[in-house]
């Protein structure tokens, strides 16, 4: 039987592309950009903050959760998100490699 089209590729390229996709979505950039501007976990500030409806807010939590890229604790019956360290230091050093690897080069068309 053949390749899955991930298969070709190594686990660092998978991971990073999965943890990349579950991020390219403004509503998903602006939620993570306020987790981090609390410094701490969020629980129901979101729908204040960006303007969105809570079902909306909910599936793009989801979408991070399940990309590992926050994670979520209940206090109640709420449920309060932050950073997850590891998944954002794989991040930071992954797509910071990636971006630096490029060297600007005169002669390119």
């Amino acid at each position: 039987m053949g390749l899955t089209k991930t298969e070709i590729f190594t686990e660092e390229q998978n991971k990073l592309a999965s943890l990349l996709k579950a991020m390219a979505h403004p509503a998903r950039i602006a939620i993570l950009q306020q987790i981090i501007a609390a410094n701490a976990c969020i629980c129901g500030d979101l729908v204040e903050e960006l303007g969105l409806a809570q079902a909306t807010i909910s599936q793009h939590l989801k979408e991070l959760k399940n990309a590992g890229i926050i994670q979520g604790t209940i206090e109640g019956v709420k449920v309060c998100y932050c950073i997850e360290p590891k998944a954002w230091a794989l991040l930071e050093s992954q797509l910071g490699n990636f971006l630096t690897s490029y060297k600007k080069s005169e002669s390119c068309c």
